[in-house]
């Protein structure tokens, strides 16, 4: 499937539980989170759901869970926002009734998952986001490239006006401030993305890896999308990355990335986001597992494309033991989906689901037993 036929859809997020329906742990910042009724969904199945995972989606989830709420009068979901890393493992020991990750099942974790469900486990992206790598420097605007991301997330550099920053600032007054490293302390997806792109972007400087657990070795570390966001608005000098609706509302500053096509940096929109996502293929055709490749995105050949962006999966059973259960899932994720739910992800940090691809979506949704 190619998404580039269904064009640039983009927005962003930031928000605060209504109360319609229960988010566990912390939402960030605040902006319109009243839920947004669907009709037409088949409401059926068990009126509580529970689920675990990736803090990045936490504040889509609570849009879901409050419109799931008003489209299906009584049925609530409990979401908690503990790390992608969590979230597989919690779903894999049947804890939840879904999981959710920056990064889909591999390799053991599928065959941990079938033995959980009564067949295979299918990741399912409802929730696209981009990375910010962001940073507390008052009154200074900075453009890197992944090379040098690389070298400051594996320490190699150590203070904001080093030559290598300066010769990518040209004119730009850099103070003489060490650099302090943010990162992710539980396992995370958004890590892992992170780490995907300093690998591919950075010729060569970035020899960690990828994975859920930070490998730069640097740093101190922060749970949550939350919190490496409030450790870096409460630090000067800092520098984390972390998913662009929590970077808006703790006011971050956010580095333009250099590419191949952008000497100068791309500054992260709605706009550069939604550039990337042209091109994006599934991993594997005709398959519900709805896999992204992302490959595409870190190095990107076309002007104006920022290229950290990730999706966020719901890891669901194909098949439950309990219909009820199924019945359920089927319903909240016919509602997350939804084009109308989907669009009050604009302007809060996310990017709605591409118009071309949520028949696929929907049709593995509805393809759960």
């Amino acid at each position: 499937m190619d998404l580039k036929r269904s064009g640039a859809l983009f927005g962003l997020a930031a928000l605060a539980t209504v109360g319609l329906a229960a988010c566990s742990d912390n939402n960030a910042g605040s902006g319109d989170t009243a839920a947004q009724a669907v009709d037409g969904i088949e409401c059926a199945g068990d009126q509580s759901l529970t689920a675990s995972g990736a803090s990045s989606q936490n504040n889509a989830m609570t849009i879901f869970a409050n419109s799931y709420a008003v489209s299906c009068d009584g049925n609530t979901l409990d979401y908690n926002s503990n790390g992608s890393g969590a979230g597989v493992s919690e779903f894999i020991g049947g804890q939840t009734d879904f999981g959710g990750s920056d990064s889909p099942l591999e390799g053991e974790e599928y065959a941990r998952a079938e033995e959980r469900c009564e067949g295979p486990a299918w990741n399912l992206p409802a929730v696209f986001g981009p990375i910010a790598v962001a940073y507390n420097l008052d009154g200074v605007d900075v453009a890197l490239s992944g090379e040098t991301l690389a070298n400051i997330f594996n320490g190699t550099i150590t203070s904001w006006n080093d030559p290598a920053i300066a010769a990518e600032n040209e004119g730009v007054e850099l103070p003489d401030q060490p650099i302090s490293v943010i990162f992710r302390s539980d396992e995370s997806g958004t890590t892992d993305n992170f780490q995907q792109y300093l690998e591919a972007a950075s010729d060569g400087a970035w020899t960690g890896g990828a994975g859920k657990q930070f490998a730069g070795g640097v740093g101190e570390g922060a749970r949550g999308n939350e919190g490496v966001a409030g450790a870096v608005a409460s630090t000067p000098g800092t520098i984390t990355y972390t998913e662009w609706s929590y970077a808006k509302s703790q006011d971050l500053g956010m580095i333009d990335v250099i590419t191949p096509a952008d000497a100068e940096g791309v500054e992260l929109n709605a706009e550069t986001a939604g550039q990337t996502i042209d091109g994006a293929q599934l991993v594997e055709e005709g398959s519900n597992d709805l896999v992204i490749d992302t490959s595409s995105f870190y190095v990107p050949e076309n002007a104006g494309a920022y290229p950290i962006l990730m999706p966020t999966y719901e890891i669901v059973c194909s098949t439950y033991g309990d219909e009820d259960t199924a019945a359920a899932v089927r319903s909240f994720l016919d509602v997350a989906v939804s084009q109308d739910v989907q669009s009050k992800l604009e302007d809060q940090g996310y990017i709605p689901v591409p118009d071309a691809f949520r028949t696929q979506l929907t049709d593995a949704i509805s393809a759960i037993s």
